[in-house]
């Protein structure tokens, strides 16, 4: 609807989405993780020992102001702050098409504090990528619905790490791998959304790299396909007294991201 404005929605936490004439600019979902210093570190642009310097040097300095720095030092350069601004502001979008319901409020002409890095993203482009990731987002929690089990190697686990090409984030999670840690643990100290550490653990576990266990060591039953799942849940809806079939569009009840955008469009 090329609308200017702030949209906030809050939940067990609070996020921001800024919008200029119609395209994406800005987005938080934690002021804490938010600041130009953190989304550098997150990228693999600075080091966390460079990060504690920089906010122990660096004050009160905005982020436009730290950038011009950084890029003056040379640690980073002008690209690397675009492309890490860009990323974070799609990673906070797409974790909000995760989330089922909140409260939110449009307020228009209302942008961030000028010395906030923004970049303008289209629109377009973030709704079919979000709707992709709902959809996997869905097939995951099916696949993998328990965060509290904990995860081992498989059978010799470093020939098999050496026929595979893993990403940063995927290394870290490697690194955390142990009977007493459980995924969520993880996803924790790897600063991970649900929906990423889901992905990285579904992904080991098709290529035969870890094994799911219970924290301790002890392995897990066999667990139901997710088509069982879905024909024991069906059952179970229908053995209901007064049950009814639902009539409401899938779409309207996945995500309140795809109900607000309906809505904002009608303002």
């Amino acid at each position: 609807a090329r609308k200017t404005g702030t949209l906030t929605i809050q939940n067990a936490k609070n996020a921001e989405m800024s919008f200029r004439e119609g395209k994406l600019i800005f987005a938080t979902l934690d002021q804490n993780s938010s600041s130009l210093a953190s989304i550098l570190q997150r990228a693999g642009k600075l080091s966390g020992e460079q990060v504690k310097a920089i906010h122990k040097s660096s004050g009160k300095t905005s982020d436009k102001e730290l950038g011009l720095m950084l890029i003056n030092a040379g640690l980073v350069s002008q690209r690397d702050i675009v492309q890490s601004v860009r990323q974070h502001i799609l990673d906070v979008v797409y974790r909000l098409f995760t989330w089922g319901e909140g409260l939110f409020r449009f307020e228009a002409n209302v942008l961030p504090p000028p010395e906030r890095i923004v970049v303008p993203i289209n629109l377009e482009s973030v709704i079919m990528e979000g709707s992709r990731r709902l959809k996997e987002w869905e097939r995951l929690q099916d696949e993998l619905p328990d965060l509290d089990m904990a995860l081992k190697f498989a059978d010799q686990p470093n020939a098999r790490l050496r026929n595979i090409n893993l990403a940063v984030e995927e290394w870290r999670v490697v690194s955390f791998i142990n009977p007493r840690n459980s995924i969520r643990q993880i996803a924790k100290a790897n600063n991970l959304s649900d929906f990423q550490i889901r992905r990285i653990v579904y992904g080991m576990l098709q290529a035969g790299l870890v094994e799911l266990i219970w924290p301790g060591g002890v392995s897990p039953p066999k667990p139901e396909t997710p088509a069982q799942r879905r024909k024991e849940k069906a059952a179970e809806e229908r053995k209901r007294p007064g049950h009814a079939p639902a009539q409401q569009a899938p779409a309207e009840k996945r995500s309140i991201v795809m109900r607000l955008i309906n809505r904002i469009r009608r303002l």
